[in-house]
């Protein structure tokens, strides 16, 4: 195993876990609507589900940019 492959293999670990926390910010959102919460309580969750779905995006940018350049120097 090389430096390049786990350059590959860290990067799909970011993004997989990137791709996991969109679900979370998908599905908590989801319960939050369904829940029908009062308009404070409704800005309280979506306040957290914006941040966590910013770094989600970052995550998952950032993997699939290390995995495109493992391939790229790997060979």
């Amino acid at each position: 195993m090389t430096i390049w492959d786990g350059l590959i293999w860290g990067g799909t670990t970011l993004t997989v876990l990137g791709l996991a926390a969109l679900c979370w910010c998908i599905l908590t959102a989801a319960k939050a609507k369904a829940k029908q919460a009062d308009d404070e309580a409704m800005r309280k969750i979506m306040r957290k589900v914006v941040t966590v779905n910013m770094a989600a995006l970052a995550a998952s940018v950032f993997g699939l940019m290390f995995v495109i350049l493992g391939i790229m120097l790997g060979k």
